[in-house]
């Protein structure tokens, strides 16, 4: 034998890879015992004393048929908090065979090998869920944390009191990465500032109207748009939230000319807006100020 090759002694019990020597078949091959091995798939197979010395066969070879070129075995290997178990034999749309992990927190999950070597899981999940701390009484934006509100799907979460009055309850990752500031009111606040939204009315798109087009309207004009089954021009159009419609024509033109007629509602309305309403606003802020 070469030197290179520790003489090792085969006996029941002795491991190999996936293999486990359980008893001498009674064959010889070359003049080397003929051992029955039981493999980790179930198997039971017959490998001579020689290539279990040499570790040249360490399973049926369940587990070449099992892993592509492209697979490994990580058996017992770990992966930031996982330690590989053994493969489930399912595989990611990408070819990947997933791999039933134990995580250090106790927890278990199955992850594909792509994703444990790319370094996307990490964990059986317990480190997307921050542990828990005492937020009561602490301010985050417009939320004042009031009580803890329990735990689901892993997530702590917290019962708040908004500055605005409303309650609400967020999860406490949402609450420390500063995702979430208040019950809503503010996102709805700026949405209605940046529409200049007066009386239901957004004040921004009729400053624009006739300059904006969306890609979708086939007739080139805000509120005309072909009825399918009818072959005829439908026209329409919303103020204060509502939808108005102002009939179908036959001729394009004769609907465009209607929906202009109707624009003069909102000629009138930004004159309001404009003669009226901001002077109004300016006025009470400015009394405001001096109180």
């Amino acid at each position: 034998m070469s030197a290179k090759y520790e003489i090792k002694k085969i006996e029941p019990g002795y491991r190999v890879g996936h293999l486990t020597v359980e008893s001498d078949s009674g064959a010889r091959k070359n003049g080397y015992i003929v051992w029955n091995c039981l493999c980790d798939c179930g198997n039971t197979i017959r490998v001579d004393k020689r290539k279990l010395e040499r570790e040249t066969m360490t399973d049926c070879g369940c587990m070449t048929k099992r892993f592509s070129a492209r697979q490994r075995d990580v058996t017992g290997k770990r992966f930031g908090m996982l330690t590989a178990q053994y493969c489930t034999g399912k595989k990611d749309k990408g070819g990947s065979y997933y791999w039933h992990c134990a995580c250090d927190c106790g927890g278990e999950v199955d992850a594909s090998l792509h994703q444990l070597q790319a370094g996307y899981r990490r964990s059986c999940g317990c480190l997307a869920h921050p542990s828990l701390k005492d937020f009561t009484g602490k301010r985050f934006g417009r939320l004042v944390v009031t009580e803890y509100a329990g735990k689901e799907n892993g997530t702590h979460r917290w019962k708040c009191r908004c500055d605005c009055g409303n309650e609400t309850i967020v999860s406490q990752s949402l609450l420390q990465t500063g995702r979430t500031k208040s019950c809503g009111c503010y996102r709805s606040e700026t949405a209605r500032e940046n529409l200049k939204l007066v009386d239901g009315t957004s004040v921004r798109k009729l400053e624009r109207n006739g300059d904006h087009v969306y890609s979708s309207n086939t007739s080139g004009h805000t509120g005309v748009y072909p009825q399918t089954k009818t072959g005829r021009w439908a026209s329409q159009i919303v103020f204060k939230g509502k939808t108005y419609y102002l009939g179908a024509y036959d001729l394009k033109e004769d609907a465009v000319k209607v929906r202009e007629r109707a624009e003069e509602v909102y000629s009138e309305f930004l004159d309001w807006y404009y003669g009226e309403y901001l002077p109004a606003q300016e006025t009470a802020e400015n009394a405001e100020i001096l109180q």
